[in-house]
């Protein structure tokens, strides 16, 4: 029992004390109970060991039950005090709760009752305490909360970070969407020998096939139409530094075999030039494809992934270290509730249970996101199961679009209004789902990418508002 939170009894008369104790008990029996007969003992208990719930009579020789609630709650703010007095007067009652009493309760005292409010007094201090050695993790931890953890998987992925951080070899990150390929891309920069130097990020399939060898290689005047100065690459920007190449496993044929040039021989070419530049520059790639099939269907060069996987770092389905959520959801919570400016909130002991139950397929950037929405949805400071349920907008019908039917129109017109209509409702709900991964997004609607690409384009559709 000494792990048992405890509950003090302070009464200067033994017998009621005692009365208490045997009564409160039995309905409590994961408490321990200790009495001493006043304010003095009462402080000196409390410096001695500290207690969860302190219920304590208000008129007693020496210190009063609102001077002891004063003192003991300069040792231990949180502590839960609760008042009994015979004196029940409104005044007393206001002025014990503005001091910060728990809870006030009249005499002659219902037992049951008393045991409801200690026991909710122990939920309180299970869940304050519970939240203070999250923060106190969080703290410790000294990195993105997304890649806090104490599970073995996510340990590791510390571990192997800090490995590879030393060298200078390509990394090859993998895992699915949403796990935190480019922080853990981030965190590898910062302990790095290049820490100094540029860290630049691009998402491959974000940029159209035929201007992404000039966004990375760079290119000269008129290589091609439009092109009316030399304008310098990505790998030249990020000289001395790192550049990730974000989905690398959705960049075309043709940019692979530049690539594979540049790995091998540590020098550009901009489009339309005849002269390599040298380039001093650490690559690290990402990607949620299966390579090895990319290779199997021939769209993935296997000489370039031989490159790209020097080095190797997975980064782990939240579902691998469901023990986790407790520690990044409330890590989530206090940047959120910074970032929105709302006082703190903390989860309920059922709240994180109810996270920790659910499967996040869109990984600990969804975690983030619902996060996100509790902290502007939820209304109390405590955020519990019925508030998570309420905020899970999960399952719900996208709003239909209006059509403007004032006007008679020409079939054709009306037409093109219904299938716009339908047709940003689809792809709306498919980025949604895919986490505005255009790659993935086309593979699952059965589109080309290209078209996929026209069709955001058409509909004013940003990608990266999904992600």
């Amino acid at each position: 029992m000494s792990d048992a939170p405890r509950v003090l009894l302070v009464d200067d008369q033994p017998d009621f004390a005692r009365g208490l104790v045997r009564l409160l008990a039995p309905k409590l029996p994961d408490a321990r109970f200790d009495q001493v007969q006043s304010s003095d003992a009462a402080l000196a208990s409390l410096r001695r060991e500290p207690c969860a719930v302190l219920v304590t009579d208000l008129r007693m020789p020496g210190l009063s039950g609102l001077e002891l609630l004063e003192q003991a709650l300069a040792l231990a703010p949180h502590l839960g005090v609760v008042l009994l007095t015979a004196y029940g007067d409104i005044d007393t009652a206001v002025a014990a709760l503005k001091a910060g009493a728990y809870d006030f309760l009249t005499k002659p005292v219902d037992s049951q009752h008393l045991a409801r409010v200690i026991a909710k007094g122990l939920e309180r201090d299970a869940l304050l305490r519970e939240n203070s050695r999250l923060r106190a993790m969080v703290a410790a931890g000294g990195c993105e909360p997304s890649l806090l953890g104490q599970s073995r998987a996510m340990v590791h992925v510390r571990e192997s970070i800090a490995a590879v951080a030393g060298s200078d070899y390509t990394v090859l990150i993998r895992g699915e969407s949403g796990t935190g390929k480019e922080l853990a891309a981030r965190a590898i920069h910062a302990l790095s020998g290049r820490a100094g130097g540029p860290f630049l990020s691009v998402n491959c399939p974000a940029i159209p096939d035929q201007l992404l060898e000039s966004e990375l290689f760079g290119h000269v005047r008129g290589a091609f139409t439009g092109a009316e100065r030399d304008r310098k690459g990505l790998f030249q920007s990020a000289d001395g530094g790192v550049i990730v190449l974000d989905e690398i496993g959705d960049i075309p044929m043709s940019v692979q075999t530049k690539l594979l040039h540049v790995l091998q021989e540590r020098e550009v070419r901009p489009v339309g030039s005849s002269r390599p530049i040298a380039v001093n520059v650490r690559i690290l790639a990402a990607t949620n494809q299966d390579l090895e099939a990319r290779i199997a269907d021939k769209t993935f060069r296997e000489d370039l992934y031989y490159r790209l996987n020097v080095l190797n770092l997975r980064m782990p389905a939240l579902r691998e270290h469901r023990d986790d959520i407790p520690l990044l959801a409330t890590a989530f919570l206090e940047r959120a509730c910074r970032e929105t400016g709302i006082g703190e909130k903390v989860f309920a002991a059922e709240g994180l249970a109810e996270l920790s139950g659910r499967d996040w397929p869109g990984n600990v950037r969804e975690l983030l996101n619902f996060v996100r929405r509790l902290t502007v949805f939820c209304r109390g400071d405590i955020i519990g199961r019925e508030a998570i349920r309420a905020a899970d907008q999960t399952g719900g019908d996208l709003p239909e679009t209006e059509v403007d039917n004032s006007l008679p129109c020409p079939y054709l017109e009306a037409k093109a209004r219904v299938v716009d209509a339908f047709t940003r409702r689809y792809v709306e709900q498919l980025l949604g789902q895919t986490r505005g991964n255009i790659s993935e997004a086309a593979r699952a609607s059965g589109l080309e990418r290209v078209s996929l690409q026209k069709i955001l384009r058409r509909l004013g559709i940003a990608a990266e508002s999904f992600r």
